[in-house]
């Protein structure tokens, strides 16, 4: 369930101007904008964006980034671009950015849809000239390239058809893998947790359990290190319960000493529309406060303000 749905009537040309005033004249006004833009959904404010160039002549985006600052501006931006496009320039700069954000990757490639990772690879290759595949292997070495490359080909299958029998073998085959043998053979948990449907791989969990005493996730954890570990077990988090992967993402991006700001604004920003208020729920569950408390004692000023709106409530 999304925290941000829209406004069931609205007229694009009286928020393009509620925005123009916004930041005309002197000093500008943030909490007008905020409340404009986190009022509308995605789709909103795109007609938003093109009403303001032809009644106003400017550039809505340009405008923005003048007006603004920081952590502020980043939300902002982030919520006027389609989504496709902000996983697209998300996994841009987790690659190309200074050093890589692997974090980032292992996010965006091992939660979206395989609908969602065609589109990202369409608007990555028409963007930079380059595809999205290609940078991942310039950028990325070894056994967590080879998990990213295999996640952006976007094939998992999505059907729902559990073979039992394939589900106890291939259990068996992650126990023979994984912990019956001196040294990991990574290529098997690629394949199955890369390839296989939702309702079959929590077949196989349940079975691998059965098997080796103990949670798949464990096994990841004692054969694998760094990297390729983080990802193998987001995509095991993402199978069982996206909403709680995403939970604590942002926990993770919150707790201790400084923020997260890349991942707080990524996962608030993507996922508003989506499942916010399961993401919430999940949050609350885990953690024992509310996410609206978290980023209420872990932010300030304008930021704080919209990251809330987004959030869309204490719980």
């Amino acid at each position: 369930m999304a925290t941000i749905k829209g406004v069931s009537s609205f007229s694009a040309e009286q928020e393009a101007q509620a925005l123009r005033k916004a930041m005309k004249g002197f000093g500008t006004d943030e909490d007008a904008i905020i409340e404009i833009l986190t009022k509308l959904n995605i789709s909103q404010r795109q007609q938003v964006l093109i009403t303001y160039k032809s009644s106003i002549g400017r550039d809505l985006i340009d405008d923005l980034k003048s007006e603004l600052s920081g952590n502020f501006e980043r939300v902002i931006i982030g919520m006027m671009t389609p989504t496709t496009m902000y996983d697209v320039h998300e996994l841009r700069r987790a690659l190309k950015g200074a050093g890589t954000d692997e974090g980032c990757l292992i996010e965006i490639l091992a939660s979206r849809t395989n609908e969602e990772i065609r589109r990202i690879n369409e608007n990555y290759k028409l963007q930079y000239g380059r595809t999205l595949e290609e940078d991942i292997v310039s950028d990325t070495s070894s056994m967590f390239r080879r998990v990213l490359v295999s996640l952006a080909t976007g094939n998992r299958d999505e059907g729902m058809y559990v073979d039992d029998a394939l589900a106890q073998q291939d259990a068996q085959c992650l126990y023979e893998a994984g912990e019956k043998k001196w040294g990991t053979d990574e290529v098997q948990f690629m394949a199955i947790l890369c390839t296989r449907n939702r309702c079959h791989l929590l077949r196989v969990f349940d079975a691998y359990r059965g098997i080796a005493d103990k949670d798949i996730t464990d096994n990841i954890k004692s054969e694998m290190s760094g990297d390729l570990e983080d990802a193998l077990l987001a995509v095991v988090k993402c199978v069982r319960n996206k909403p709680a992967y995403f939970a604590e993402r942002l926990y993770k991006s919150m707790k201790g000493l400084g923020t997260d700001d890349n991942t707080l604004i990524r996962v608030m920003v993507s996922r508003s529309e989506i499942d916010m208020l399961d993401i919430r729920r999940e949050f609350l569950t885990m953690y024992g406060k509310s996410l609206y408390s978290f980023i209420k004692g872990d932010c300030s000023g304008d930021y704080r303000k919209v990251l809330l709106r987004l959030c869309g409530g204490e719980d």
